[in-house]
């Protein structure tokens, strides 16, 4: 795709995507730009992925099945290009992104993200944007929002661009197998965070994503966020830039660590759902969030400590299954069917 020396290098890494990775491809192909470069890695797919990449005409490779991370690495190692996006085989690149995004990529940007467009299985458009604008306009100390909250807003893997020095952490994050974690996390301390509203790709949601959208809440799963997140935070402290004077991150006195906490607890009620109840408000009231968003969240999880194990399901899955956050599905988060109101086995 490039005919000189690339500035950005877009890695497709495919597991199990046929139906989907040929309209990743050709989205990148269709943007006509001569720097940059694509990289597609079949992660040792077990359905008709490879010879549906095949079909393309573009050079890929294949591989044993080891993972997201390590499929992009090796795509990382067959690059030198200064920049990379990670692309994933079921989303897709909007007409024209790349005209806005490599102009705005200098070696001062450690990470340039934008919002997607949310569609489904086949490509119907949902709802509004993943980061909505107003969301991802907000950047001011992203440093020091990660250090209190543990979380910055930041796009799905698709929606970011990073500068390749930053890539080079995902050789050490053994603990992982998700491209978008480290990275992500590390970014604000590594150089400038651009942020741009409009929406340059498409974000696929469905039952298969890597994040998880879509899929039912299971409290195993949280416990393993957890756990992922107690490691990107330990990883963090590890790679902080010289010369930093800022004291260590503690994972556990962040927003998202203790948010985590609640949720679980208020799925499994076996945990006292109230006792990092007050710390997490403290949290919440902070300089970090808006108005209407600290009485959201605050409402929130006073709510799903008080309500029946059921309800308080349901409103979880409400809010982070967000193909499904309309009044309606609302509505039916709080009223339900009768049927679950008494606490169910996890």
């Amino acid at each position: 795709m490039t005919g000189s020396t690339p500035r950005l290098a877009v890695i497709i890494n495919c597991f199990n995507y046929a139906e989907y990775v040929e309209r990743a491809i050709r989205s990148v192909l269709a943007q006509g730009r001569d720097d940059c470069e694509l990289i597609v890695v079949d992660d040792g797919s077990t359905d008709a992925s490879w010879d549906v990449i095949g079909r393309t005409g573009v050079t890929a490779h294949r591989t044993e099945n080891g993972g997201q991370r390590r499929a992009c690495i090796f795509g990382l190692d067959r690059t030198t290009a200064p920049f990379v996006l990670f692309l994933d085989a079921d989303d897709e690149l909007a007409p024209g992104a790349l005209d806005v995004i490599i102009p705005r990529l200098d070696p001062s940007v450690a990470k340039l993200q934008f919002c997607l467009s949310r569609i489904d299985r086949d490509g119907n458009r949902l709802g509004s944007a993943v980061p909505e604008p107003d969301q991802i306009r907000m950047t001011s100390d992203l440093s020091e929002r990660v250090r209190r909250t543990g979380v910055y807003v930041s796009p799905p893997t698709s929606g970011n661009v990073f500068r390749r020095d930053l890539c080079e952490l995902l050789r050490d994050a053994d603990y992982d197998d998700a491209v978008d974690g480290i990275i992500v996390l590390a970014a604000p301390f590594f150089g400038e965070v651009v942020s741009l509203p409009q929406e340059l790709g498409l974000y696929r949601v469905h039952d298969r994503n890597i994040s998880g959208v879509g899929r039912a809440i299971d409290g195993a799963r949280i416990e393993q966020h957890m756990q992922r997140f107690r490691n990107l935070i330990g990883h963090l402290n590890r790679v902080m830039p010289a010369g930093s004077a800022r004291p260590q991150l503690d994972a556990e006195q962040t927003f998202f660590y203790l948010e985590k906490k609640s949720v679980l607890a208020s799925i499994d009620r076996r945990m006292d759902r109230f006792r990092q109840l007050p710390m997490l408000i403290r949290v919440i009231s902070g300089d970090y969030f808006s108005a209407k968003r600290k009485l959201a969240l605050s409402l929130f999880h006073i709510l799903i400590a008080f309500l029946p194990v059921g309800i308080s399901r349901r409103l979880i899955e409400f809010r982070y299954r967000s193909e499904q956050r309309t009044p309606i599905a609302l509505a039916k988060a709080l009223i339900g069917n009768g049927s679950d109101v008494r606490p169910r086995s996890l």
